[in-house]
């Protein structure tokens, strides 16, 4: 445990980089989750669409191969990107599908008596879905989008395939250097474990503050 505990500092700098990919990860990909989730209810025919199949291609698709393609994929191209900037693409991209269809079934539960209503007030269709109806299904998606945003926190593991020295792979690098797996994996483990206890924490106190709009 000794040596464990003498590279405690290493560790901790690759937890920074898996809270960091899974941070920006999450930012983006709730904005790309928004955009999807308002384009397949309503857009047009050919916007649906092409949120349908976007949606239907990344969840029937592993994180992993995502990952690969943005990486390695897009280099026949000669489109090379650096390890984290692939890394927050490919997960973002990823955790946008998920996203969207948690909050397209939480705006089909918004009754349309709220949407009339506001429209009588004067509002506009974007002051509707900004004021009155976003806020209330962010609330109702809450939980199903925590649980994803804590599967995106342990899929940050994946990463280490394109060498991004997150918590996982910095683990790897101690074991490649004493030959020790045990201690170093269970570390690794109560870290990732702390993380998603602390994520599921702020959710709570988020989804008990939007409450106020129920």
């Amino acid at each position: 445990m000794d040596v464990v505990l003498e590279n405690i500092p290493f560790l901790l700098k690759g937890a920074y980089y898996t809270l960091l990919i899974t941070i920006v990860s999450m930012f983006f990909g709730t904005i790309i989750g928004v955009i999807t989730a308002i384009a397949r209810l309503k857009g047009n025919r050919l916007i649906r669409s092409i949120a349908r199949g976007y949606v239907s291609i990344i969840r029937g698709t592993p994180t992993l191969v995502q990952i690969i393609i943005v990486y390695y994929g897009l280099s026949d191209y000669n489109i090379k990107l650096e390890p984290l900037t692939a890394a927050y693409i490919a997960l973002s991209i990823s955790i946008g599908a998920y996203i969207s269809e948690a909050l397209r079934g939480a705006l089909q539960s918004i009754p349309k008596g709220q949407t009339e209503a506001a429209y009588v007030s004067g509002m506009t269709p974007f002051q509707t879905m900004r004021r009155i109806i976003l806020p209330q299904a962010i609330r109702i998606a809450i939980p199903p989008m925590g649980n994803t945003f804590i599967g995106m926190l342990k899929e940050t593991s994946l990463v280490s395939v394109i060498t991004v020295t997150e918590l996982l792979r910095s683990g790897q690098l101690l074991i490649a250097q004493y030959y020790i797996y045990m201690p170093f994996y269970l570390s690794i483990a109560a870290m990732y474990w702390i993380m998603s206890t602390v994520f599921s924490f702020l959710l709570e106190k988020i989804e008990k503050r939007l409450s106020i709009y129920v």
